[in-house]
């Protein structure tokens, strides 16, 4: 049959190829899930009985440097759209620029806060600038896939859910003009909660809800905004994530599927936000605050219907057997799960203190006052994006010191390289040890994430933002060291760095060394790390993630396409407590949980 046109929203139920069609959908982002296992995380959505793969587009690793982009390997977004064609798949792609997604920023790129007086997601001229660029390229990559050019792709999403933050009124249209004037001619929707869908809509723009729960009759308000337009929820939240310090958020399988039930009863069009968390590897991870800031997790597990490591839970078998009544034909078999391995524990066998490892590091800047991350002459002047930063500077008293809550987001304070302390967003102040001649303060700030929702984007500098005061008087004349831990660092560092073998004099902060040897087939498997304080664990230069005695993530996610027959190096960054072994285990633990319908419906929006 030759396609007659695309997916089209011009009466109460939405056509594709000029016949009915319900979308029954889910996420799974392509930049958290090993390039590896994309075909086996789509086959199973296949098999569940889904029709349309959603991704969102990471504009911040995909121009990691202003005009350098990066659309290659784990971020090659051609491929995966492609694969998900090959599959049976439709697609609804949603580019932001802005994402939410739980991520850095939102997936809005650091070097924008270089500008000290940038207004994200708004038409100022500077953001302005940047999308366009930034679109240019990214719709010569994603227009060949469109339906109209024999593609997978039915729908493009614009930005998201900008009804919560409405600063703009000329905004919304500007993205629109971006997508449109560079050949994009698909359905374009809109996304937002139950409150957001109150901001203004723009005509030939179908907006779509985003929930958890079937209250306040919010489809009804969507269908009274929309008559004769078809229904839609556009982010159903089959779990939530985690930050650290609270419990693991569970969304139990049975009241997903009594409202996913409901929902496909009403005849609406529904998308599983995630169907397929996967993991915020590295230190791409966002945060929330509204009135206190909280990092989230590395495991993008979200409780969803594919776990993690891509097992199908109760909520998946559940989800198949609803889906298959919605097909008439029989279901794909499902494809068998991955095998797993528990690794006998490692040792390790060297250390390097992080003092040691400065000379590993981009030149250091000095300045009489202190940078932030986004401004430092790094990276060809595009500022450090993430990791970690040391700031030093001399004293000659101790005394009361105050960061007047200019550490963003966390710092160990060290004299003459002993830990003193930690400052935070809520530990402000720290007394210094009185001292004789001058002595060496040093800070080492943590970047633990950019906030990712609210009206706050503009606030997310890190670093040291400000002054520090010392008995009251701004401290002055700093060395800043950029310890954003890039694999060239990190090999650097094992090639070349004065490693010590005596583990009884491990110190932190400081990198520890081990060999995994994998005998066999590389399986998947989890680290754990029982014993440790807080850090960064790299597998043959890969970032896996962050670790936090605190939890709830009690574990880091290792796919097997990372490993290798025979050695592979691991490297902890450790901060504050260092342990001699590192464990493996087949399954995650992740620590207490919390059922998300406990929680205030107000927290979800």
């Amino acid at each position: 049959m030759s396609r007659l046109e695309g997916l089209k929203a011009n009466s109460s139920q939405f056509t594709l190829e000029g016949e009915p069609f319900q979308i029954l959908g889910g996420s799974i982002h392509y930049f958290r899930v090993p390039r590896a296992y994309w075909k086996d995380r789509l086959l199973k959505m296949k098999a569940c009985g889904l029709n349309t793969l959603t991704t969102y587009v990471p504009w911040n690793l995909h121009e990691p440097e202003r005009g350098m982009f990066n659309f290659q390997d784990q971020l090659d977004i051609k491929t995966y759209v492609t694969l998900a064609a090959e599959l049976g798949l439709w697609v609804i792609l949603r580019p932001g620029p802005y994402i939410c997604a739980e991520w850095d920023l939102g997936g809005l790129p650091s070097w924008l806060l270089q500008d000290q007086d940038i207004q994200l997601r708004t038409t100022h001229p500077g953001f302005e600038d940047a999308v366009s660029l930034y679109f240019d390229k990214l719709v010569s990559i994603i227009r060949p896939l469109m339906f109209e050019e024999g593609g997978p792709i039915i729908a493009v999403q614009i930005e998201n859910e900008y009804g919560s933050y409405a600063v703009d009124d000329k905004y919304m249209q500007f993205i629109t003009d971006c997508l449109q004037s560079r050949g994009i001619n698909e359905l374009l929707l809109t996304s937002d909660n139950w409150e957001g869908l109150r901001y203004k809509g723009m005509e030939g723009v179908l907006k779509t809800i985003n929930l958890q729960r079937l209250s306040f009759g919010a489809i009804q308000q969507l269908a009274d905004m929309q008559p004769e337009k078809p229904l839609m929820v556009m982010e159903y939240w089959s779990g939530w994530f985690d930050v650290w310090g609270e419990h693991h958020h569970v969304f139990h399988a049975e009241d997903m599927l009594a409202v996913v039930s409901e929902i496909l009863e009403r005849g609406v069009s529904i998308n599983l936000y995630m169907f397929h968390g996967g993991t915020s590897f590295g230190f791409m991870n966002g945060a929330m605050d509204f009135g206190s800031y909280k990092s989230q997790v590395t495991s993008y597990d979200y409780d969803a219907p594919l776990s993690e490591a891509g097992d199908c839970t109760t909520k998946y078998q559940l989800l198949r057997n609803l889906f298959s009544h919605y097909h008439a034909e029989r279901l794909p078999e499902v494809p068998s799960p991955q095998e797993r391995k528990a690794y006998s524990p490692v040792f390790i066998q060297h250390h390097l203190s992080l003092w040691d490892s400065l000379h590993f590091t981009e030149k250091p800047c000095r300045s009489e006052r202190p940078v932030n991350m986004e401004n430092l002459p790094v990276n060809s002047n595009n500022g450090q994006s993430y990791g970690y930063t040391l700031y030093e500077t001399t004293i000659t008293s101790g005394g009361a010191l105050n960061s007047r809550n200019n550490i963003k987001d966390r710092a160990l304070v060290f004299v003459d390289r002993h830990c003193v302390g930690t400052l935070d967003s809520k530990i402000h102040e720290l007394v210094l040890p009185d001292g004789k001649g001058k002595r060496t303060l040093s800070f080492l700030v943590e970047n633990c994430g950019r906030v990712n929702f609210g009206k706050a984007l503009d606030e997310q500098r890190k670093g040291i933002v400000g002054d520090i005061v010392l008995n009251h008087a701004p401290l002055r004349g700093f060395t800043i060291f950029c310890l954003d831990m890039k694999p060239s660092f990190i090999k650097r560092l094992v090639n070349s760095g004065p490693w010590k073998t005596d583990i009884h004099s491990m110190c932190t902060p400081g990198f520890f060394q081990t060999r995994l040897f994998v005998d066999d087939a590389p399986r998947d498997t989890f680290i754990k790390l029982p014993g440790w304080g807080k850090g960064v664990v790299f597998v043959n230069g890969q970032n896996l993630g962050r670790h936090w005695f605190i939890g709830p993530q009690h574990f880091l996610y290792l796919p097997a396409p990372w490993l290798k027959s025979g050695e592979n190096q691991i490297v902890v960054f450790e901060e504050q407590k260092a342990d001699d072994k590192i464990l493996f285990d087949v399954n995650p633990d992740h620590g207490k949980t919390i059922d998300v319908y406990k929680l205030p419906f107000c927290t979800l929006l």
